[in-house]
């Protein structure tokens, strides 16, 4: 199964790397750049895996540059928050 397999899966992936990038010093806007970078990547690489994954993939290919940023950084917000809850 690769980390792409399921969103629950890839959220567990994104708040590992997360927490090392906190560890080294990172600020906020460097992960949410990591984010998007990794977002951008997925769109263009992989292939969804269902519904929800097809809607988030059609939303990021249909967000503009500012959109897609904003995308990335509630990405970020949704694994810190679920990480302090």
């Amino acid at each position: 199964m690769s980390v792409l397999d399921n969103f629950d899966t890839w959220k567990a992936f994104l708040a590992d790397r997360l927490q090392q990038a906190e560890s080294q010093g990172m600020g906020q806007q460097t992960i949410s750049n990591m984010a998007y970078e990794v977002g951008d990547y997925l769109a263009a690489n992989t292939d969804a895996k269902n519904n929800e994954e097809a809607v988030l993939q059609e939303i990021w290919t249909a967000a503009s540059d500012d959109e897609r940023h904003a995308i990335a950084s509630a990405m970020v917000k949704l694994v810190q928050n679920q990480g302090n809850a």
